[in-house]
């Protein structure tokens, strides 16, 4: 007997996830929501009485409502997305899994400490190459240097930045990470880009003493939420 097929989620099904994610850890997250839709219809409202073109501007405060509710709900899950993986180990590697256009991005560590957890990612883009650090600031500097020297005996010439990821002072929180990396400036053309993340494929990354039964990936956001 064939087995039944799981039913596919509906649009309804993600607002309803999107919206006990936000609650969870936003308690007050419906009265924002409310808000958002309250502010479009109230727009509508001074529309129509300003204009006198009662319909038009009532579906149009209602369609505002919707429209700045669901603002609102996107920009709550994505926080609260990014507060729950808020140190956990891999959270770094969650977030640079919705970086897509215009890099190229390890998807595991290149450099790993085992004891502490601490991990080093790499990720290649018009900025250069960027390295991006997650554990606490002092720690971490071993396993950056590791890597500089790794890259320097492939692409002596390619620039490095780092970015440490945390809350000490210097680090960057990983609710802005993703908008730190894209503001970075660019100082390479897309096909030094592509020559730069080639010769990356000589550092050998395979071998990173990651034990077993640790995985920094277990813990994601929603990327759909994310993205919003």
């Amino acid at each position: 007997m064939a087995k039944n097929k799981p039913k596919k989620k509906r649009w309804w099904s993600y607002l309803g996830d999107a919206y006990r994610v936000s609650k969870k850890t936003y308690p007050w997250a419906p009265w924002g929501i409310l808000g958002g839709f309250l502010l479009g219809v109230v727009i509508g409202v001074i529309g129509a009485v300003t204009t006198r073109q009662w319909i038009i501007w009532i579906l149009m405060g209602i369609f505002m409502g919707i429209t700045l509710a669901l603002l609102v709900l996107v920009q709550l899950v994505k926080r609260a997305s990014y507060a729950q993986i808020d140190g956990v180990p891999g959270a770094v590697g969650a977030v640079l899994g919705n970086i897509k256009r215009g890099w190229v991005i390890e998807q595991e560590p290149v450099r790993f400490n085992a004891r502490t957890q601490d991990m080093v990612y790499r990720a290649i883009g018009r900025p250069g190459i960027v390295l991006i650090a997650e554990g606490p600031a002092n720690r971490v500097n071993r396993l950056l240097n590791d890597e500089r020297k790794a890259i320097k005996r492939v692409a002596p010439s390619a620039p490095v930045q780092v970015v440490k990821v945390g809350h000490d002072d210097g680090q960057v929180p990983i609710d802005k990470l993703e908008k730190h990396i894209k503001r970075l400036p660019k100082v390479m053309s897309h096909d030094e880009v592509a020559a730069v993340s080639a010769r990356m494929k000589a550092i050998p990354t395979n071998s990173l003493p990651i034990p077993k039964g640790i995985d920094p990936f277990n813990v994601r956001p929603d990327r759909r939420a994310m993205r919003g």
